[in-house]
């Protein structure tokens, strides 16, 4: 493809994308306010839609991957979706219904009620590293909040995309819910659409641009972003219970999640025991290196060839590295199976960027408060995992610390908790989404008060200063 065709493509995509939003605000316009069956209807079909297209979905993304078990897939693309909806089927009812609120003495005898209305047409952003879960994730939500959507698919991700776009269009009609593709320039242009809110899943510093286009249209945005989340091991955690749960939140896609664990502070002089369980654990569970069909690739050359360059760079500042296995690397396959750190230098690049992939930093700390202060001192993690079976600890970090969710003695599992949300702070993100979070991320809470026949108003009308009136501020001034 010629540079010229390529920038015709891109100019078609962003024209579609004008064209699209123009139609589903037009349709919006005509329809505002889907009724309770209209959005479980649509919650269903997409229902049907994964389920059928599940086999299709894990084939695709290992295409994409290189090597990505179906497992994998489904129990982090495919299943939560699956859970999601059905969660939000029974509660919907529920999140939909107005509620009722105290008017006061003042405002009787008014009735206050709160309804909670759609917003209108809804942009959605998706990453490449699961591009299932986070499109029909915040599709999800969009839908039963009585929105329409348009979803912007990942570059990086071709094979996935396609089979999304078919599921996508076999159940929805494009005025409904509309799928793009594209590269830089596409993603940038959808970006900059007047949208009546706009969920994106990325990088921070992605994250930086799209908040910055969308305030041009005084967008309301939720952002995903990431950041390093750190496993904190308490004094009282045994180093060999603390590897078994948290080896398969880092393992998991080959680490890059957006929660992973990103990098370990154990006790001082634990930091030698733990890797080693942990390199003896992840041969267990994933024998044979970068042979194992297990364990995910790194999703393209970019990506791999920059957590090489992280990694070396921290070897020649003069961290120790401790691969996993013998057959640590492929580089014509992508394959990085694990590889654990110790005595990382601070200026080394992968101490302070997200790392997104199997690489592991171990710190070590002399006391719980060292801990703590290691991580309040960096910007704020979307996740923070413990590693502790005191109470009195459990409280200590919970409350010391800041974090945009928080799993104890478990990694990853936060965010599968379908009735709480999920979303970062400060550089991690901003906003929430998943079950009721949702919902009202994507909906206007209107108060509307609605007076009664027999209206107490003409009481506090002028003419000012007779009886009753002073009667009135003296009794609501008490």
């Amino acid at each position: 493809m010629t540079v010229a065709e390529n920038i015709q493509i891109q100019h078609n995509d962003c024209t579609d994308m004008d064209r699209t939003l123009q139609t589903q605000q037009t349709a919006f316009r005509a329809a505002p306010m889907p009724s309770l069956d209209e959005r479980k209807h649509q919650l269903t079909a997409l229902k049907h839609a994964i389920k059928r297209h599940r086999d299709p979905l894990c084939q695709a993304l290992a295409e994409d991957y290189g090597q990505r078990h179906h497992q994998d897939t489904l129990v982090a693309d495919i299943v939560p979706c699956i859970n999601n909806i059905n969660y939000t089927l029974t509660r919907l009812k529920r999140w939909m219904k107005p509620s009722r609120r105290h008017a006061g003495l003042m405002l009787s005898p008014a009735k206050v009620t709160v309804h909670h209305q759609p917003v209108g047409v809804v942009g959605i952003v998706v990453p490449w590293n699961f591009p299932v879960m986070l499109s029909l994730g915040p599709l999800i939500s969009a839908l039963a909040a009585g929105n329409r959507a348009m979803i912007k698919l990942s570059e990086f991700t071709p094979a996935t995309n396609r089979v999304l776009r078919t599921l996508i269009e076999e159940t929805f009609q494009p005025e409904q819910v509309a799928v793009f593709e594209g590269e830089a320039a596409a993603a940038a242009h959808f970006t900059q659409l007047p949208f009546d809110h706009l969920l994106f899943t990325g990088s921070t510093p992605v994250g930086h641009h799209v908040m910055r286009a969308a305030a041009e249209n005084l967008t309301p945005v939720t952002l995903e972003l990431g950041g390093k989340s750190p496993v904190i091991v308490a004094h009282d955690m045994p180093i060999a219970l603390a590897v078994e749960r948290m080896l398969f939140g880092k393992c998991l896609n080959a680490g890059q999640i957006c929660v992973a664990p990103d990098y370990i502070l154990v006790p001082k002089g634990r930091a030698r025991a733990f890797i080693d369980r942990f390199i003896e654990q992840f041969n267990h569970h994933y024998p044979g290196g970068v042979d194992n069909p297990d364990f995910a690739s790194v999703i393209n050359e970019r990506q791999y060839r920059r957590l090489c360059q992280w990694l070396d760079e921290a070897k020649q500042l003069g961290a120790n590295v401790f691969p996993c296995h013998a057959k640590a690397r492929s580089d014509s396959r992508h394959r990085l199976i694990p590889h654990l750190l110790s005595q990382v230098p601070e200026q080394a690049t992968l101490m302070n960027e997200e790392i997104f992939g199997p690489l592991l930093p171990v710190i070590e700390y002399d006391e719980l408060t060292d801990a703590i202060d290691f991580v309040q001192q960096r910007p704020r993690p979307l996740a923070l995992y413990l590693m502790s079976q005191d109470p009195a600890v459990q409280q200590q970090v919970r409350d010391g610390t800041i974090s945009g969710g928080m799993a104890i003695n478990e990694t990853l599992l936060q965010v599968g908790a379908d009735d709480a949300p999920f979303g970062g702070v400060g550089p991690s993100g901003m906003g929430h989404y998943h079950g009721k979070e949702g919902f009202l991320a994507l909906t206007k809470a209107k108060t509307v008060l609605t007076q009664h026949k027999y209206a107490t108003t003409g009481l506090i009308k002028p003419p000012y200063g007779r009886w009753w009136q002073k009667l009135m501020l003296a009794f609501f001034m008490r």
